[in-house]
């Protein structure tokens, strides 16, 4: 089983941190940062160690804050443009998960010195990124920050090229909402524009997940934003990211979305749905199997889903959209799908017993449903 990510933050990660904090002054208190960071650590989850630990730094740094950033970017490994995402810091120095807690030691702290904060995690990014640490300094001052973010989409360095599009990300996963750009996606759109053709499949993917999150407040602007960036002769990396980025619009069936990328309305049917099982036990899988026909008259382009309605506490349901074919169905085709769903537990659901749907939609139109019983 994989090593769970809080255990990333651990004793030899702290010492790490201690031995080359201190190489950098004297005025760094080893002793009381370990201490202070050790203590009571093990109990902590992840985010919590992180901020345990960015605690430790804030006793133990000097108290004149670009003091402070020297040591913690003097400290930081030389400069690789790899892969950060298996690294740790070594004996030349600090890098991997060792740079968040001191990324957000800036974020708490360097809001007062504005721009001397956003190049210090501009070097922080190239080591670990500095996603979550931007953000408070682009909800501060949007126009500001927007002016180093713009300057970071065109830099050598991919990971600085990438913390421009995710760090603006609208609804970055366990990061500040950045709630300016949710009401208006326009000030980052031309640094999504700069990156979509970046040569860093890393890069790009971010700029998909940025836009996937503008599609949840702005869906038909990320359709036309779609159909301009597939104009011409966009190239196979290009469409990648498009589909990417489109991935929920697709799924919730938005039908200018559907039609940018080619799907027109589904014309199939679905001669039969069955699950193996009326009821079914936490931890079970269920089979699904779908029997659909198409009534076209030519071939057609059609995206078969899945949706589970999870039943939630208080009786109503809450649809959840699991992708499943993508394919070209002939005139007249018949075809067969199934699909073994697992009912296991996961930290991002809690299951409720009682009456679930399965449903299936093609192209975003609901074809058909069946019940079944979930025993908790």
């Amino acid at each position: 089983m994989p090593e769970p990510f809080k255990n990333f933050f651990n004793a030899d990660l702290v010492a790490a941190m201690a031995e080359h904090l201190a190489r950098q002054s004297p005025q760094f208190d080893a002793g009381l940062f370990s201490k202070r960071a050790l203590d009571g650590l093990d109990a902590l989850e992840l985010k919590q160690r992180s901020n345990h630990i960015t605690d430790a730094l804030s006793a133990s740094l000097p108290g004149d804050f670009r003091a402070a950033c020297a040591i913690l970017v003097g400290a930081l490994h030389p400069e690789d443009d790899v892969d950060l995402s298996e690294l740790s810091s070594d004996a030349r120095g600090l890098r991997g998960w060792a740079v968040l807690p001191m990324a957000e030691f800036v974020a708490r702290g360097g809001l007062d010195d504005f721009d001397h904060s956003m190049d210090v995690l501009k070097e922080m990014t190239k080591r670990m990124s500095a996603e979550f640490a931007v953000r408070p300094f682009i909800a501060a001052d949007t126009k500001r920050a927007m002016r180093h973010v713009s300057r970071w989409a065109k830099d050598g360095n991919y990971h600085v090229r990438r913390l421009a599009s995710e760090g603006t990300r609208p609804r970055l996963p366990w990061g500040m909402r950045l709630n300016v750009f949710v009401a208006d996606p326009s000030p980052i759109l031309p640094v999504l524009e700069t990156l979509r053709d970046d040569p860093q499949d890393y890069v790009r993917r971010s700029v998909a997940n940025s836009l996937n999150d503008i599609a949840k407040d702005h869906p038909d602007l990320v359709a036309r934003i779609a159909g301009n960036w597939l104009t011409g002769n966009p190239g196979k990396n290009r469409e990648r990211l498009v589909r990417h980025a489109c991935r929920s619009l697709i799924k919730a069936g938005h039908r200018p979305t559907l039609g940018t990328l080619g799907y027109g309305p589904a014309q199939v049917a679905l001669d039969g749905l069955s699950l193996d099982r009326d009821t079914v036990h936490m931890g079970e899988t269920l089979r699904i199997s779908a029997d659909i026909r198409s009534t076209a008259t030519s071939e057609q382009e059609v995206i078969v889903d899945y949706v589970v309605h999870h039943r939630k506490a208080n009786g109503s349901t809450s649809p959840k959209v699991f992708k499943w074919k993508t394919l070209r169905l002939a005139a007249g085709e018949r075809m067969v799908f199934e699909k073994k769903h697992s009912l296991r537990a996961v930290t991002t659901r809690t299951y409720y017993g009682g009456r679930h749907v399965v449903e299936i939609q093609a192209n975003g139109q609901r074809l058909g449903e069946r019940a079944f019983t979930l025993v908790v």
